[in-house]
């Protein structure tokens, strides 16, 4: 007997051992975070298990069923109308497995298909001042309080665009120094000047210095300094850094004595300060200062709950007026995007305008760029060297193109006077695709003028679950 809404409730689990399962991210048009464990016997997925909270009029009541290998998630179909599609494939006929993570689209409703959903019980995807935060970030920030509350120094490493400045003003703001947060990324300080950027100058240090200049740490006094990419700072600098913080004073350039500076820091970096170390790029003794304790934020891959809050936020903040469709956050979720939150809010932007000139109301997936989100060629990085996962596998190969509204389908047939092969190219279809979807559509079909220049059979593949809530 598969599990139903009645029967899925959560299983105690006193051995601690992970728990696969089901998070629901997406319903209708709107972003949620609901979570279901997977019963020896499997999950059925529909309206009936998502009751009242389901805001999908595309799902049908059993629409999929679900069962755990004990390494991978095996997916079939139930006759819905609006088809299956897991891991960006729709299922034609009986089951097809994929390795978790993977995404799930049902109706208009996504889920993400997890080796463990404890984490994701009981829990919820807060926006805070525009910062979306999913309980994968969550504990991360948890980390980042503990230190605020606990000491003077915070190290935080991760992928660039994982919200690490963002990371760093909750740190200051848990901290409630009197001063201010003073941002720095040490990359951009051009060869020669960090010194005087950094610790300030005294009038006449140099030539042009006409009148005294604080610097970076001398604004954040009574504060919080962040110190982005701290491994490009210059050895002479680090080493002027660390007698800053050793001794609670900071002597600016040109100046005679040094005044007293309090001044929390808060240091990030894209690379291993440790074999940065053993390199002699960075002094030790500044890594055992400011190394610990270390806070590393997740990748975007990595915390998928937020991304259908990233995508509609984006939309609504960007171009109100738009609405965002199931397709559009299931393509993002199977993207991998190396450039993390800041690529996908720039791409999601990109989409919403591109939609809106074409006067559309809904941005979808193919409104998304198809190279968004996707690892550049040479540059492979983490995403390369992470064990693969469905959404990785699936972003990386091609995939068949999404199916359009059942309006749209029936449209372009009428205005190819029911020739399959030249509706197909004009929707960016493969005539097979389009007449596996026919063959479920008995008002479709009958648009179709008999054999087409492509001699398709209408009765062949008549098991294709096309999806007509596009």
């Amino acid at each position: 007997m598969w599990q139903t809404a009645r029967d899925s409730e959560v299983i105690d689990d006193p051995d601690g051992q992970p728990v696969p399962g089901v998070i629901v991210v997406w319903s209708g048009d709107a972003p949620t975070l609901m979570s279901f464990r997977l019963p020896p016997p499997g999950l059925v997925i529909g309206r009936e298990l998502l009751g009242a909270n389901a805001n999908d009029d595309r799902i049908s009541r059993q629409h999929a069923r679900l069962r755990w290998t004990g390494t991978s998630f095996s997916v079939a179909d139930l006759g819905s109308r609006n088809g299956t599609y897991a891991g960006g494939q729709a299922i034609i006929d009986g089951e097809i497995t994929v390795t978790p993570p993977a995404v799930l689209r049902t109706g208009r409703t996504v889920s993400v298909l997890l080796g463990d959903v404890r984490r994701y019980e009981r829990a919820a995807v807060d926006v805070r001042d525009d910062v979306v935060v999913g309980p994968t970030l969550a504990d991360a920030w948890a980390q980042v309080e503990r230190a605020a509350r606990g000491g003077d120094h915070l190290m935080l490493t991760g992928e660039s665009g994982t919200g690490k400045e963002l990371a760093a003003r909750h740190f200051h703001r848990i901290a409630a120094a009197e001063g201010e947060l003073v941002a720095v990324n040490c990359a951009a300080i051009p060869a020669g000047v960090a010194e005087r950027l950094l610790f300030g100058a005294r009038k006449g240090a140099y030539s042009g210095a006409d009148r005294d200049a604080d610097g970076y740490v001398g604004a954040a006094d009574g504060g919080t300094l962040f110190l982005d990419e701290i491994a490009d700072l210059e050895l002479q600098v680090q080493s002027k850094l660390l007698r800053v913080l050793e001794t609670g004073e900071l002597l600016a350039l040109g100046a005679a004595r040094p005044r007293p500076v309090k001044i929390k820091i808060v240091a990030a970096t894209l690379r291993d300060l440790k074999a940065e170390v053993v390199a002699g790029r960075f002094r030790d003794d500044l890594y055992y200062r400011i190394g610990r304790p270390e806070v590393r934020l997740p990748a975007l891959r990595h915390r998928l709950e937020e991304v259908p809050w990233l995508v509609w936020h984006e939309v609504q903040r960007s171009t109100p007026e738009m609405s965002v469709h199931s397709t559009l956050v299931e393509s993002c979720l199977l993207r991998p995007w190396p450039g993390n939150v800041r690529e996908l809010i720039g791409e999601v932007r990109r989409a919403a305008y591109a939609a809106r000139d074409a006067g559309k109301k809904v941005v979808r997936s193919e409104d998304l760029d198809g190279s968004a989100g996707m690892i550049l060629d040479g540059a492979l990085g983490t995403v390369a060297n992470e064990p693969p996962s469905q959404i990785q596998t699936a972003a990386l190969k091609k995939k068949p193109a999404p199916l359009p509204d059942h309006e749209i389908i029936a449209s372009a047939l009428r205005g190819e006077h029911g020739n399959v092969t030249r509706a197909a190219r004009a929707l960016g279809l493969h005539r097979n695709q389009l007449r596996r979807y026919l063959a479920r559509h008995a008002d479709l079909a009958a648009i179709v003028t008999g054999k087409d220049d492509g001699d398709i059979d209408l009765t062949d593949g008549a098991g294709d679950d096309g999806d007509d809530s596009q």
